[in-house]
């Protein structure tokens, strides 16, 4: 018994997509799998724009104030007294402190802040701020 094999011929120049399209979906699939997406978690603030600032490249004692007036002193949140009593602590004392104040904060309670720090002896009182590029 003979069987008939239909055998099919490309002409020459032509290529097959099919093979090819499953393994860009394969690699697509595998790089998608393995790649790993990290959340990190952090504090939502918008800093004011200015033109004139500077970065710091010296370790700093961050202090954090939200839209919503919350501090945080080294990403915890913390209460103006504990902030206080915290900035006098020795380990504090003679560290500059940069405070990233939201656009949304309260002019008050930034400057009770600057005051603790000042209170606390602490001299060099930065402001964080965004460069904003001049045109």
């Amino acid at each position: 018994m003979r069987f008939k094999t239909k055998r099919i011929e490309f002409e020459k120049g032509q290529l097959d997509l099919a093979p090819l399209i499953d393994v860009l979906f394969l690699l697509l699939i595998f790089f998608m799998l393995t790649s790993s997406f990290v959340y990190q978690p952090g504090i939502k603030i918008d800093l004011p724009k200015a033109v004139t600032s500077e970065v710091i490249k010296e370790k700093n004692i961050v202090i954090m104030l939200t839209g919503e007036n919350t501090v945080y002193l080294n990403n915890k949140i913390v209460t103006m007294k504990e902030l206080l009593e915290t900035l006098k602590s020795s380990s504090y004392a003679q560290r500059p402190v940069l405070i990233k104040a939201d656009k949304k904060a309260s002019l008050g309670r930034v400057v009770q802040i600057w005051d603790a720090c000042r209170d606390a002896g602490i001299t060099q009182i930065n402001l964080a701020t965004n460069q904003d590029i001049a045109l």
